[in-house]
């Protein structure tokens, strides 16, 4: 790997890690309303990404096509205020781990799905990496307390961890990490208002305690200004397929945390699964093999390059720095 996509890989390590703590957080947050929670972390992540957005940040939302601003309303509704609702469901009758297990498999959809919507085959490399990242999210997790409907919603933030993934990428370009992690959230933030309104009327918000103020602060500044920002970047310097294998690590990360706050443990057989997560991300990624200069693979909008030239270029001209900040 080259330096370019070092940068992104480790970059969507970091975000993945600090998504996998929000499992944690959102265990402490099951008795606050979800809409009001929702829009009060992006809400407070878009006041704080909006001035480090770039000076031309308003140019290039002018910019936007009318079906960009759609892929941006379900970009939200899918991948932020679904899947964070799909998780708080899950975790309200499973233990973190059945809806971490799920998460974990995303590698694998994505694995096959991006390359399909690219017109072209899907690369052994990142397919059995993936695979090797599923299986290690499993053995991380165990399969937990749950019933019927903890595994529904488990499914249902599996698929809108993939919707985060694929429906992002027209849109990276354009508008670059900051930007797109600032606009989704202010999207994200009117779509929970609305949903409040219309699910809780009037209780929808309420002041949070200590422990949910906490909580959502963590949710705000750490996993989704940080997180978001770290895995756009990330995504745009190694391709989405490449970038996904990484959510592998939101189960370890989950596994690691729990434990601070009394719901579950880390022993063997979550170090077993870490190094399996490990091995698959290191496979899958290309880490474990040479790149050769200038060397391309695959790619299109939803691929990725291996050509170090073609990545500050993209990200030039989607006016990033070097991505759920």
């Amino acid at each position: 790997m080259n330096t370019t996509t070092t940068r992104g890989a480790l970059l969507a390590a970091l975000a993945c890690v600090l998504v996998g703590g929000s499992f944690t957080a959102n265990s402490v947050l099951g008795g606050y309303p979800y809409a009001g929670g929702q829009f009060l972390r992006y809400g407070l992540a878009c006041l704080l990404l909006f001035p480090v957005a770039g000076k031309d940040a308003a140019d290039r939302l002018r910019g936007l096509a009318p079906r960009q601003w759609v892929r941006l309303a379900l970009l939200a509704a899918v991948g932020m205020v679904g899947y964070n609702l799909a998780v708080i469901a899950a975790e309200r009758t499973a233990e973190p781990a059945v809806p971490g297990v799920f998460v974990g498999c995303a590698p694998v959809a994505v694995a096959v799905l991006v390359p399909l919507l690219d017109g072209r085959r899907p690369q052994r490399a990142v397919l059995y990496g993936a695979s090797l990242v599923a299986v290690g999210a499993f053995t991380v997790q165990g399969w937990g307390r749950t019933d019927g409907m903890g595994i529904a919603f488990s499914v249902c933030a599996l698929a809108r961890e993939v919707g985060f993934a694929v429906l992002a990428v027209p849109v990276l370009r354009p508008l670059g990490p900051r930007l797109l992690a600032a606009t989704v959230c202010a999207v994200a933030a009117a779509e929970s208002a609305a949903v409040g309104l219309l699910a809780d009327g009037t209780g929808w918000l309420r002041l949070p305690d200590g422990v949910e103020t906490a909580a959502l602060l963590w949710q705000a500044v750490v996993v989704t200004v940080v997180g978001f920002v770290c895995w756009y970047i990330g995504m745009q310097r190694i391709g989405a397929e490449r970038a996904t294998l990484f959510s592998g690590l939101i189960p370890v990360a989950a596994a690691c945390t729990a434990p601070l706050v009394g719901t579950g443990s880390y022993g063997l057989a979550q170090a077993a699964g870490s190094a399996l997560v490990g091995l698959g991300v290191a496979f899958g990624s290309g880490a474990l093999r040479r790149a050769r200069p200038g060397r391309r693979v695959p790619g299109g909008p939803f691929g990725g390059t291996a050509d170090p030239g073609h990545r500050e270029s993209a990200c030039l001209k989607g006016r990033s720095d070097p991505a759920r900040i």
